[in-house]
């Protein structure tokens, strides 16, 4: 924005980053919950064997977006008032862009699981790769 000066700027920069992952966070936690809750279900113990290492990356990809999307507000709160800004600003980004990253990650194995559950593998992956393309091109490319 024209007229404001360095600190301005970064201040409103944490500021836009923080409500941006506002919105990506119960995403991530809805998506989580969600997973948790699968291999309680009465039909998880019919799951194939690669349905069960899916479901398993999807699990970790959850969990390291809901860490990744969660740390820069724990590093705003950690390095408050000391002179950091700029640093946790860029740090925060880049752990923004891999969170969003593994949220795509385990949406896309969601999709896979529940798709390959309704209709078979070949279905199951044509939905994965038609999914995973809107997600490259809507938010990366």
């Amino acid at each position: 924005m024209s007229g404001e000066n360095h600190k301005e700027r970064l201040d409103r920069e944490l500021i836009e980053l923080l409500n941006e992952l506002r919105v990506a966070l119960p995403g991530v936690q809805v998506l989580f919950a969600f997973l948790l809750i699968v291999p309680f279900s009465q039909r998880f113990s019919s799951v194939t064997p690669l349905q069960r290492h899916i479901y398993f990356a999807t699990l970790l990809c959850a969990a390291v977006s809901a860490a990744l999307l969660i740390a820069p507000s724990s590093h705003h709160r950690l390095l408050w008032r000391q002179g950091a800004k700029e640093k946790t600003l860029r740090a925060a980004n880049r752990l923004s862009v891999l969170g969003l990253t593994f949220l795509a990650l385990a949406m896309i194995g969601a999709i896979f699981l529940i798709t390959d559950v309704l209709f078979g593998g070949v279905v199951a992956t044509v939905a994965t790769v038609a999914i995973g393309a809107v997600f490259a091109w809507v938010w990366y490319g």
